[in-house]
């Protein structure tokens, strides 16, 4: 069955991210209120010009900070990962609105795009997001929180993570081919085209047959993370319509600039998360098809 899928900012679907560069600035916004943001709240910088501008540079955008507990965590076991959200007086922000299901979605991965995974944090009465993840190998990692504050405009706030220990850096290749665990593939078509919207459909199949009783993961029919070379810029956007089925799920999307993506998607099926990697160029000649990264979440995200 196939299914067409328009995007919206925010959810968890499409996140811009960057490779290799490192950037931490931050940039400042206001607000008067540290548990809703009134209307008159000025947006961040991800969402002030447009959905698709990068965000996610800053630790401190509109009047909210993301404030690391453990800045440094170990690699290779298991370890948690605690912050708060803070408002312009630095109290802790306790009231979010719900959006695809969760009230706070973590993105977590290396700078150079290893180790992606997607999270789902809990709060405690004061304000703390926990969340357990395990680091495959030292380096700097990124953290995006991504989440609404009541009342709201969606914001992204990134922060780094530091892992000591040796790590293999990962240069992705050019693909447009996923294989899986458990024989999926997953294959892209579509060209990324700098400053206009254009299609992209994942089709998937599991040992050569269409796969077509995929099932919604968390409120949507899949959701895709598309990273930037140059920048740790964040955009994230959402599928709008009710979930299909499969084997297809079509998006559309606008990357701001020419050079090399990478793109994640995310599927539920037997229930189970898998995650399927491409790297794909924009503004240049088509991505060769081939084998991509892939992994399988075993149906925890």
């Amino acid at each position: 069955m196939h299914t067409a899928v328009r995007l919206t900012v925010y959810g968890a679907a499409v996140v811009l991210l960057a490779v290799g560069a490192y950037a931490a600035g931050t940039s400042a916004g206001a607000s008067t209120d540290h548990l809703r943001a009134p209307a008159a709240h000025a947006p961040a910088p991800d969402t002030a010009a447009g959905p698709q501008q990068p965000g996610g540079l800053a630790s401190t955008a509109g009047g909210f900070t993301l404030e690391p507990l453990r800045p440094v965590l170990p690699a290779g076991t298991g370890a948690e990962i605690a912050f708060r959200i803070t408002g312009a007086d630095g109290a802790a922000v306790t009231d979010f609105d719900v959006t695809h299901e969760k009230r706070m979605h973590l993105v977590l991965l290396r700078r150079d795009t290893a180790g992606f995974q997607h999270l789902h944090p809990t709060m405690s009465g004061d304000g703390t997001w926990r969340v357990p993840a395990t680091l495959d190998g030292g380096g700097t990692y990124r953290a995006f929180a991504d989440f609404v504050p009541a009342g709201g405009a969606p914001t992204t706030l990134g922060v780094d993570l530091s892992a000591p220990g040796p790590f293999e850096p990962v240069t992705p290749q050019p693909s447009r081919v996923a294989e899986l665990p458990g024989g999926y593939q997953v294959r892209l078509d579509g060209e990324l085209a700098p400053g206009a919207t254009a299609p992209l459909t994942l089709t998937v199949t599991r040992g050569g047959r269409p796969v077509t009783d995929l099932q919604p993961h968390l409120g949507a029919a899949g959701h895709l993370v598309v990273l930037r070379g140059g920048d740790l810029g964040y955009l994230h956007v959402h599928p709008e319509d009710t979930p299909g089925t499969g084997p297809e799920i079509t998006f559309h999307a606008e990357v701001p600039s020419a050079g090399t993506y990478r793109l994640f998607l995310d599927f539920r099926h037997d229930d189970a998360v898998h995650t399927a990697e491409f790297t794909v160029p924009a503004g240049g000649a088509p991505a060769p098809a081939g084998d991509g990264h892939a992994h399988d979440e075993g149906g925890h995200r």
